[in-house]
């Protein structure tokens, strides 16, 4: 076997030129089509249109070329079957033993703010998925190329040996369905939305790697980062990492914890995270006001932490950065003062952000969370809660200041993993209770990790109150506002507690679990 024939036809051009020169260097006649048949020929190498193959010309604006028998017999036939062989030289067909195709532009096209519908339809591509279909399966026998990355192997083993190897050939293989599979779900994902479905019969998701983990959550876990291949823009995936380590499996979900918080303020505002928990959120008239107040939410959890701002990080907010070990900091853009500051961390990562949206125009997205044998599908939790939405159930109503204390702490308490109570002062949380198994357990977290800073807070908790206690709880400790969901059949039970003690309780009739 040898590669004497084969068909290149490629949107990207990339490294095209000089893969074909060394083709035909090595006497391997080369098939093409359109565009790239065209450059081939201006570049001075030997090229013969598809057309002199099928004897058919390119027709319906080059909708239909490649799609005919003398070129898919040539890809398909089984090279040692007698009858295939038998057929062949009937018909008067060649084989084709190389073929290299990469896709029309659909991802690159509905990428397009402007793109119309039409516009999409036609950069389907039809031809090229069906080339490749046919050569891989015949990869006994037929060599696909579908990335540029593998032209070097391609040509470094065709001089050595004049073929490939079926070890590479099965590598090519698979790697052209993991291919085809991923253009179709782009196109499956962009049609099924263009008919306003949302959850499918079936439900495909293809994601491109980003780069490899040294290990997942734990050093024996095997791990890799992926993005979405069309990702808007705020997100770690789309972020640029000006400084430091790689980023780290642990890093990319804490980062990715921060930013969900984040995006919840338009005000300046300061994110810390720790183990996918807020430890410390402050907001202020700067983003130096609001890192400070985030810092002192809790100056012992933030070590080791991640941080993210919603504003430009300038020299004095670095200084102070700089003073405590971080993971990373992840900020629309630092100054560049603040940059000769941070980047004296050799380790630290530094992350800009880009320009994030308004937190009123964020739209949810589909998470999809694994679990054994399947997956679960759901919108992200993107509701808000105004003033207007509030349902005023105690005697005494929230004044100005606990109003505002109640919207801040609703807006981070969604969150923290249930089940969470979260206290908040002074545009600031100040005690933290996540994950616990009862509503109370998590108060007390909260109010211990508080101290004396709890008198005259408000509570936030993601979910109702099964009965009175934890409103008993928040009163011993002076907390004077409470915003909860309500909806518990002993609701009745807690605003008694409430009004007993003074206390300002509102319900927002939503509930926030985040397990």
């Amino acid at each position: 076997m040898a590669i004497r024939r084969a068909l290149i036809s490629v949107s990207d051009k990339t490294g095209i030129v000089e893969f074909s020169r060394d083709l035909a260097s090595q006497g391997v006649q080369i098939i093409s089509t359109g565009g790239t048949f065209s450059l081939l020929q201006q570049e001075g190498i030997p090229v013969i249109g598809i057309s002199d193959v099928t004897g058919f010309p390119e027709v319906l604006d080059g909708r239909v070329k490649t799609l005919h028998p003398a070129v898919h017999s040539g890809l398909l036939a089984v090279r040692d079957n007698e009858e295939h062989q038998k057929t062949m030289k009937e018909l008067g067909l060649d084989y084709i033993d190389l073929v290299v195709v990469n896709l029309y532009p659909f991802k690159e096209t509905i990428a397009k703010p402007d793109v119309s519908y039409e516009d999409a339809i036609e950069n389907i591509d039809i031809g090229g998925p069906t080339m490749l279909r046919s050569a891989a399966k015949n990869h006994a026998f037929v060599t696909v190329v579908v990335d540029t990355a593998d032209y070097g192997t391609v040509i470094e083993e065709l001089k050595a040996q004049g073929d490939t190897t079926l070890e590479t050939r099965k590598r090519l293989t698979a790697k052209v369905f993991r291919h085809t599979a991923a253009y179709d779900s782009l196109i499956s994902d962009y049609l099924t939305k263009q008919v306003g479905e949302s959850l499918p019969e079936t439900y495909t998701v293809t994601y491109e790697k980003v780069q490899d983990l040294r290990y997942g959550e734990n050093p024996h876990q095997k791990a890799a980062f992926y993005s979405k291949p069309l990702a808007a823009a705020g997100n770690v995936t789309t972020a640029e990492q000006l400084h430091g380590k790689e980023l780290s499996y642990n890093n990319i979900s804490d980062a990715n914890a921060a930013l969900a918080i984040l995006k919840e303020f338009d005000e300046p505002a300061v994110v810390a995270v720790k183990h996918m928990n807020p430890c410390g959120v402050g907001i202020g008239a700067t983003i130096h006001e609001a890192y400070q107040k985030a810092y002192a939410a809790d100056p012992t959890s933030i070590f080791g932490g991640i941080v993210a701002a919603n504003r430009t990080i300038g020299a004095d907010t670095a200084e102070l950065l700089g003073g405590i070990f971080l993971e990373i900091i992840i900020a629309p853009d630092f100054t560049p003062e603040a940059l000769e500051i941070l980047t004296k961390k050799k380790n630290i990562r530094l992350m800009k952000l880009g320009e994030l949206s308004a937190a009123g125009e964020r739209k949810p997205e589909w998470l999809v969370t694994s679990v054994d044998g399947g997956m679960l599908v759901q919108e992200s939790d993107v509701h808000s809660v105004t003033e207007a939405d509030l349902q005023f159930v105690t005697d005494r109503k929230p004044t100005a200041e606990e109003l505002k204390q109640l919207l801040f702490g609703w807006k981070v308490v969604k969150h923290v993993k249930s089940n969470a109570i979260l206290l908040a002062k002074d545009d600031m949380t100040i005690g933290v209770g996540a994950g616990q198994m009862n509503r109370v357990g998590a108060a007390r977290i909260a109010i211990e990790q508080a101290g004396e800073a709890a008198k005259g807070s408000a509570l936030a908790s993601d979910a109702f109150f099964p009965m009175g206690d934890t409103v008993e709880l928040a009163a011993k400790a002076g907390i004077t506002a409470i915003i909860q969901p309500g909806g518990s059949i002993k609701d009745e039970e807690s605003i008694a507690a409430a009004n007993a003690n003074n206390i300002a309780m509102v319900f927002t009739s939503v509930r926030h679990f985040k397990h």
